[in-house]
């Protein structure tokens, strides 16, 4: 499975604008507590962030990949998510 395709695919609602995506597993390999899951950061902009805080935006994104927390295929995810004025200012 490509994960980038598939958090991609699941954001789509969020109409992003740029998508940017690192796997990070390979820097987490042997971490306590991982069952497995893959250690990703993606940095996101979109319009839909505009007039949210930091935390709401996470909660967003969070809640649209819930399935792939709770199945074990995401075990962290970092997410940078900004509107266009934030990014391209």
């Amino acid at each position: 499975m490509d994960m980038r395709q598939t958090i991609a695919e699941r954001l789509q609602s969020l109409e992003i604008q740029v998508f940017e995506f690192q796997d990070d597993s390979h820097l987490h390999v042997g971490h306590a507590g991982n069952t497995g899951g893959g250690h990703y950061s993606v940095l996101l902009v979109s319009n839909a962030f505009q007039n949210h805080s930091r935390l709401a935006r996470q909660r967003m994104v969070k809640n649209l990949l819930h399935d792939l927390f709770a199945d074990g295929m995401i075990h962290a995810l970092s997410i940078k998510a900004q509107t266009p004025e934030e990014y391209f200012h």
